[in-house]
């Protein structure tokens, strides 16, 4: 679907979640292009009064770059839905389903999606005991783009059990989710939705220029090398292509998503796990939804005015509001 006529987009981004750096960065390449086509565009720095400055600047829909809490867990979702007001990306339910990781466990792992083990526990705990045999992953329950996260390994420098003035996450979060860490390949994919339904773009492998795909490696150019498409088997391949489709369907997904995975290439299909899906995935020039439409044909350009489209489309099929279309 094509935008057929000339918008005023209010491009919502920063805010003061971890990934406000991000956040402008996407928002911001989002308002460049919007305006190279010929929209209006008011930016809109998340703020305390962003339900007043959306109100005052009336726009036709608003484009949601923004990462983390309050943009990404259904906070601004629900303001949105209550002003009547289009957006984009995913609805209130699924984003407070899709920003918490354990939740994403229950929405996904009974429709047959494969995801890593693992408990939540609380940061105290680490201090007495390990929760899961090592080496195992620590990563806050609802924070993106690899914030938080640490690999606590059996020779680590945090010691064992993880000593008192050790660096981590636990400092931050008052609970964590513990996972076994799963040895192996670091790939994504995106999808993108239309007026036919959702279709994967394709698999990109990550691969860090050292340590594991963090956030200085997801953000910094240069630390990370992207192979798209990835350089896998064809089974491989098209499980990473399906699994995306249906977590974005099983999760009620609008307009763009992107599934992680961690393949162990030593176990076939069986080695292949779903990490997360991101309901709002990056907008920058090293952002990975972004290449994968590139690789695909579709222009940066092209790809921001889909998303906007696409939100145009299912506010109007919807009656007027943005609802979720859980599967």
């Amino acid at each position: 679907m094509t935008l057929d006529r000339k918008l005023h987009v209010a491009v919502l981004m920063g805010g003061w979640a971890n990934e406000r750096p991000v956040s402008l960065m996407s928002g911001n390449g989002v308002a460049d292009a919007l305006e190279s086509r010929g929209h209006r565009v008011t930016r809109i720095d998340m703020d305390r009064q962003v339900a007043a400055r959306i109100a005052e600047a009336a726009p036709d829909v608003v484009f949601n770059a923004l990462h983390g809490v309050p943009g990404e867990d259904g906070t601004v979702q629900g303001m949105l839905d209550l002003m009547g007001v289009p957006y984009t990306h995913s609805g209130l339910a699924t984003s407070v389903i899709a920003i918490d990781k354990e939740l994403t466990k229950q929405a996904l792992v009974p429709k047959g999606i494969p995801m890593p083990g693992g408990r939540i526990v609380r940061s105290a705990e680490l201090y007495e005991r390990d929760p899961l045999p090592r080496p195992y992953v620590l990563k806050p329950v609802n924070e993106g783009s690899s914030v938080g996260v640490a690999i606590v390994t059996a020779d680590g420098n945090y010691g064992n059990p993880i000593a008192r003035d050790a660096t981590g996450p636990w400092q931050e979060f008052p609970e964590l989710l513990a996972e076994p860490y799963i040895r192996g390949r670091e790939l994504t994919t995106a999808v993108i939705d239309g007026p036919e339904g959702p279709r994967a773009l394709a698999v990109t492998e990550l691969v860090p220029k050292s340590g594991f795909y963090d956030f200085d490696a997801k953000y910094t150019e240069g630390m990370t090398e992207h192979v798209c498409p990835a350089d896998l088997p064809d089974n491989i391949t098209a499980l990473c292509l399906e699994y995306a489709v249906r977590a974005h369907k099983a999760l009620g997904c609008k307009g763009t998503s992107r599934t992680d995975f961690r393949w162990d290439d030593e176990q076939g299909e069986d080695g292949l796990f779903v990490l997360e899906t991101n309901t709002q995935p990056g907008m920058t020039p090293l952002s990975l939804v972004p290449e994968q439409a590139r690789y695909c044909g579709m222009d940066y350009g092209d790809l921001v005015e889909a998303i906007v489209a696409e939100a145009l489309r299912t506010h109007q099929a919807k009656g007027g509001d943005n609802g979720d279309r859980q599967a």
